[in-house]
């Protein structure tokens, strides 16, 4: 059965090392006959939560800022499968996907029965350093009905543009993608 795929690369840099694992991960989930979406999100206008509670007090439905979110956030809950990539730094997601994450509170009751998939890379050469990482994906999943952590691809020893090339996670990522 095809799955309607969303990809939100959080890269900063477009081609950048968790930008190409997404690409790759598209690559393999396309092959499989899926439907499947990328966002880059340095192409996006998201604004930071700032707490003003309207989406609460809106059903989780919307959210008083006018910026990009709702768009993503619609395509969030349109989804089968969301595959966050994100570069990590300070061994932390980077900043826009955390701000996005935040942002999910306008319609986190509404991301329902999602299945995820992470994509990080780090210079860091260790994997066990990307535990925060993933603890703090599972920290929005927790947050969501249904949820399923389906899998994960953490590239280590990967820092400047291109570093990702004629490395294995590459394959891994297509492979990823391709038993969606």
């Amino acid at each position: 059965m095809s799955k309607n795929v969303l990809i939100i690369s959080s890269s900063p840099r477009k081609g950048g090392n968790s930008d190409s694992l997404c690409d790759k991960f598209a690559e393999g989930a396309v092959s499989s006959g899926n439907k499947v979406e990328k966002i880059f999100l340095k192409d996006k206008q998201i604004n930071y939560c700032t707490g003003c509670g309207f989406c609460n007090t809106n059903d989780y439905t919307a959210c008083s800022q006018k910026d990009d979110a709702a768009e993503i956030l619609d395509k969030m809950v349109g989804a089968d499968v969301i595959v966050f990539g994100t570069p990590v730094y300070f061994y932390t997601m980077c900043g826009q996907m955390k701000t996005l994450i935040d942002r999910c509170c306008a319609r986190y009751t509404h991301i329902n029965g999602k299945e995820f998939y992470y994509i990080m890379t780090a210079a860091d050469t260790s994997s066990d350093a990307m535990d925060r990482v993933i603890e703090e994906f599972r920290g929005l999943l927790c947050c969501l009905s249904d949820a399923v952590e389906k899998d994960m691809l953490v590239a280590t020893g990967v820092w400047q543009k291109g570093d990702i090339n004629g490395t294995p996670y590459l394959q891994a990522a297509y492979d990823m993608g391709k038993n969606v």
